[in-house]
């Protein structure tokens, strides 16, 4: 199963209308993605604004992805920072093909508590656990030891996606991993780096604004051309760190907006994008698309 997910996966936003989930938006964002040859799709993550989303939301996100994405993989976010709700939301989305699982937030476990956590979730399941490691975000890093001794003791974790921006630690679990480990980097920034020294691509944000372009992009790196990687890389550099001015998915979602793809619409508590970052974000799509088109 680890082979399904490699290559470009897309952290998908979850379009609203006013209030409310917009389903058609997200079936044509689905579609897009596909059309556009991303390798897998991963809804319901940080991306998604996905703690500001009901049960029934969750399911029904699901299911559209399922019915849209023709044979894409869906890999879904699934993480908590409690082992019994992880677990729900497994139950709640069953269907997908495998579960991405972040740190425990807010409680900043040690490694020990890590590893118990992450080999009681995956015990729960026999589909595929992928790690994830944001310390940003969840206050504690997983370590690469720790990351390395899941991998090898649970078969059914299959890869992690590192978000740390730590390349010593990331550099250790890609020497040391078990064949068929899958590295993927959480940092749209710094795929070519991390791919270049043998991770398997990238879970990105980008790719929900210029699709094709990530696509051909990460083949690009997993063909060895390194020298048209590496101009796409420095032509797609200010998308990749000005989508994080603000905290994502603010700048994305006004990325969004500005191509008719979806509302500005975020929901609380978070808000849609200052004016500064407006500017920042019109700008970067004009630069950009004088070299690549943005469809």
């Amino acid at each position: 199963m680890s082979c399904m997910f490699k290559g470009c996966g897309t952290a998908l936003l979850t379009p609203f209308k006013g209030a409310e989930v917009d389903y058609e938006a997200y079936a044509e964002l689905v579609a897009r993605q596909v059309v556009a040859g991303v390798d897998f799709l991963v809804p319901l993550g940080t991306t998604g604004e996905t703690p500001t989303l009901s049960d029934s939301e969750k399911r029904r996100v699901l299911d559209v992805v399922r019915q849209h994405s023709s044979a894409l993989p869906v890999m879904v976010g699934v993480g908590s920072n409690s082992v019994s709700a992880t677990v729900a939301n497994i139950r709640l989305l069953s269907d997908a093909d495998a579960f991405l699982v972040v740190v425990p937030f807010y409680n900043k476990p040690p490694q020990k508590g890590m590893y118990e956590y992450f080999k009681a979730v995956a015990e729960s399941t026999d589909k595929p656990v992928v790690l994830y490691n944001v310390p940003g975000r969840t206050g504690a890093n997983l370590e690469a030891q720790t990351t390395l001794a899941l991998a090898r003791d649970i078969p059914n974790i299959i890869g992690i996606k590192e978000a740390s921006s730590n390349e010593a630690q990331i550099k250790t679990i890609l020497a040391n991993r078990p064949q068929g480990f899958v590295v993927l980097s959480g940092n749209d920034s710094e795929t070519a780096q991390l791919m270049m020294q043998g991770a398997d691509g990238v879970i990105s944000v980008a790719s929900n604004i210029v699709p094709r372009l990530m696509a051909n992009f990460i083949k690009a790196l997993e063909c060895g051309d390194s020298e048209l990687a590496v101009q796409m890389d420095e032509r797609l550099q200010p998308l990749f760190n000005n989508l994080f001015v603000e905290p994502n998915p603010i700048p994305a979602k006004y990325a969004m907006a500005q191509l008719g793809l979806m509302e500005n619409s975020l929901r609380l508590p978070l808000v849609t994008a200052c004016k500064e970052t407006e500017v920042i974000i019109t700008d970067t799509l004009n630069q950009l698309s004088e070299f690549y088109s943005l469809g």
